[in-house]
């Protein structure tokens, strides 16, 4: 068996978040950011084309950074336009475009109400 080359001990390989709404934010990260899904049960899904391996699980649960929850961070090339699309997908700005010492960012939330940033 070849081994993945991508896959290293210690490596991060996969992460979970919580969704509250499965559909709502399927439809968000495919409209918004080209991400691919694959239906696991009526309680999981996994994506794709996202950059790194993940999924969601059911839950009421939701991440923020206020209640401690690492900061999934994705990247743009085109800060504003990113910004405009994810408004227009029905995402809630949490933090409007800011500067920070290693560039400049937004926050948002998705429709299950998982924060990121762009």
């Amino acid at each position: 068996m070849k081994k993945d080359p991508m896959k290293q001990t210690g490596k991060i390989n996969y992460i979970e978040l919580p969704c509250r709404d499965m559909a709502a934010t399927k439809a968000f990260f495919n409209q918004v950011f080209g991400w691919g899904f694959v239906d696991y049960g009526p309680e999981y899904m996994a994506f794709a084309n996202a950059g790194i391996d993940g999924g969601y699980f059911q839950s009421e649960q939701k991440a923020l950074t206020e209640y401690g929850s690492a900061l999934v961070v994705l990247y743009s090339a085109e800060l504003e336009q990113s910004l405009a699309d994810v408004k227009g997908a029905g995402g809630h700005i949490l933090k409007e475009i800011f500067s920070f010492p290693g560039g400049r960012r937004f926050h948002f939330t998705d429709p299950s109400g998982n924060e990121y940033a762009v």
